[in-house]
């Protein structure tokens, strides 16, 4: 037996697990890329905080450079366009926000 879960309740199971991987932009864009896989898949996604934790991340443009060793030391205004290029071409991207991306670190 399953349960639709709204996106405010999506929010609050993050909250209630202690878990604070996301901004709120982040659950945001994580919760609508969930809701398109299952409607492109036709299967349900159950929520496990936990494993969305593991398998999804929000870092930022630097952070995700350290991270997997893309050189941007002689990148001035197209890091973002380079590290999106290296996501797309490893893994999904969910969407953006202001600072980075969130993605789905299984590659």
């Amino acid at each position: 037996m399953k349960t639709t879960v709204s996106k405010y309740e999506f929010y609050r199971a993050f909250e209630k697990s202690g878990r604070d991987n996301f901004s709120y932009d982040g659950l945001d864009i994580l919760f609508e890329y969930l809701e398109s896989v299952e409607s492109d898949t036709g299967e349900e996604i159950e929520l496990d905080v936990i494993a969305l934790c593991c398998d999804y991340d929000e870092s930022s443009i630097e952070s995700i450079a350290s991270q997997y060793d893309i050189d941007l030391t002689d990148c001035d205004d197209d890091k973002r366009e380079i590290v999106r290029e290296y996501l797309e071409r490893r893994t999904s991207i969910c969407g953006e926000t202001v600072n980075g991306f969130i993605y789905c670190t299984s590659f």
